[in-house]
């Protein structure tokens, strides 16, 4: 009996050394994710997904496990399917040294329903803070609120579509006004450079106060909150008339430009040059408002990612074709004011064609070459004031999601067409005032040298330099400002076009009856 005691004794002793060395490879597995690459044999997704593994299987005395390196914060806890809910803060839980903001986790008692409906036993649940955003970098190197990401895991399966969602708080030492915060969860296998990529769905923002970030998502997985500078946020209230009336601006643009389209080749035997360069115009002010009211559809999460990005490249080709024919028509102006007497240029409307519809297919395949992810969804935050704090909601487009190429192939592209046909027009201006001047040309010119500028303004596209008004006290009039007339840019290129064909069929009807009534006279 004695023997079979120190047998029996040895036996337990063993079964606590392993039990309390298990922790051990998870802080030893811990230390080498924060190690660098060259040291490790696996990578960051696979040392991770191990981390997950260990955390989900190791055994522990009582309800709960708390591991810790210096950037790496694990937590383990049992669950029973009478779950009724649990409440972490960074408070109450140690913090990792390098932490310096509070962070804190809500989850549902509906978390462990579906889990208990299949295997009703004891589950567990894992949650990973990380206070280096380091390993989740993304394509577009975004910057993480406190660099913190959080995350959360149940044993026995996914948890998605939560009714009740899983709150995630976030705060920080100083006030985030001048900030757009979204919530975003981390998306592995979204990007074919990076092992994942940030998305914003199934989470909503709010803040609460100027210190506080609140994500509700209605999934577990990793969390994080995106923060980029915000010039300017647009009210949630004015979103739904301003998206009405792009809709129903463009509507009748596409309409306009497809009469106008459908004119022209009714009456192509009387085109010149001035008129196709005046339909290319409309061709790409046509493909613009289709695709512009397609692109939020495309965004939505039933679409497939590539088309989303086909059609994001297409607009911006679209957007560059339109801003280049309206610089090539300020061009045109040129050459028909300035040079009146040498304007003839040998396959001149071929050359224009391969300028307005080649130069911007360059600048779009060029980015598109170097990395694709240049074009996708994009997310704009839209913002709802309450007596509480504040909340987020964000809408997707499919556009430009490269900072850089907005930059340059957006805002700047089109801030030196806008210039160069502003310039222009004062000069057109100028050229025509010095030419009435010189004609004692009678008052009932007025109403005529008014429609003339006002047709020269829309040709050119000078409401477009509107959006570079989208700035503090500005805000709000130069949104209704530049939807309603770049919403119904195309109409109004419509009725110039048959102002200038009523006119031109006026002047031949004239110059006929002067004819006939001068060979009709002795």
């Amino acid at each position: 009996m004695d023997r079979c005691g120190a047998i029996f004794l040895c036996l337990c002793l063993l079964m606590l050394q392993n039990a309390a060395a298990e922790p051990r490879k998870e802080l030893r597995l811990m230390k080498n994710m924060e190690a660098p690459r060259a040291r490790s044999s696996l990578s960051f997704p696979g040392q991770l997904h191990q981390l997950e593994q260990m955390l989900l299987n190791t055994s522990f005395p009582g309800h709960n496990l708390t591991l810790q390196t210096a950037t790496i914060q694990s937590l383990a806890f049992k669950l029973s399917c009478d779950f009724s809910g649990l409440s972490l803060t960074s408070a109450a839980v140690k913090q990792v040294p390098q932490a310096r903001s509070q962070h804190a986790m809500q989850f549902p008692s509906e978390l462990t329903r579906e889990a208990c409906k299949t295997r009703p036993s004891e589950l567990r649940l894992i949650c990973i803070y990380f206070s280096n955003a380091h390993f989740f970098k993304d394509e577009n190197n975004s910057s993480l609120l406190n660099n913190y990401v959080l995350g959360a895991q149940l044993s026995h399966g996914h948890v998605n579509n939560l009714r009740d969602p899983v709150n995630i708080s976030f705060w920080h030492n100083q006030s985030l006004e001048g900030y757009t915060m979204t919530c975003v969860f981390w998306k592995e296998g979204a990007s074919k450079q990076h092992w994942g990529a940030w998305s914003s769905e199934g989470c909503h923002t709010e803040q609460p106060s100027p210190f506080q970030v609140l994500c509700r998502c209605n999934h577990l997985t990793y969390f994080a909150v995106l923060m980029q500078l915000s010039p300017a946020l647009v009210p949630a209230e004015l979103l739904a008339p301003l998206t009405y009336i792009s809709l129903v601006g463009c509507s009748i643009s596409i309409v306009a430009s497809l009469l106008t389209v459908l004119l022209h080749f009714h009456a192509r035997k009387q085109s010149d040059s001035l008129t196709r360069i005046h339909m290319n115009l409309h061709a790409s002010v046509l493909l613009l408002n289709i695709t512009f009211l397609l692109s939020p559809t495309f965004a939505t999460s039933p679409v497939p990612g590539s088309a989303c990005t086909v059609l994001a490249a297409v607009l911006h080709y679209a957007l560059l074709s339109c801003l280049t024919w309206m610089a090539i028509e300020g061009f045109n102006l040129y050459l028909l004011l300035g040079r009146v007497y040498n304007t003839y240029i040998r396959r001149y409307v071929l050359k224009l064609c391969v300028l307005g519809w080649g130069a911007p297919a360059l600048l779009v395949l060029l980015p598109l070459a170097v990395k694709s992810s240049v074009y996708g969804p994009c997310t704009i935050a839209i913002f709802d004031s309450w007596e509480n704090g504040t909340g987020f909601q964000n809408i997707s487009i499919c556009w430009v999601r490269s900072p850089v190429v907005h930059s340059v192939l957006v805002m700047g592209y089109g801030g030196l067409t806008s210039l160069f046909n502003l310039v222009v027009l004062a000069w057109a201006l100028w050229t025509l005032r010095r030419l009435r001047a010189r004609v004692d040309a009678p008052s009932a010119r007025a109403c005529r040298d008014t429609v003339t500028v006002l047709g020269l303004t829309v040709l050119l596209g000078t409401t477009w330099a509107l959006a570079f008004f989208s700035f503090g006290i500005f805000l709000l009039p130069q949104l209704f400002l530049f939807t309603i007339l770049n919403s119904l840019y195309g109409f109004f290129l419509f009725l110039w076009f048959c102002s200038q064909r009523c006119r031109s069929e006026a002047e031949a009807k004239a110059k006929i009856e002067a004819f006939s009534s001068s060979q009709t006279t002795p």
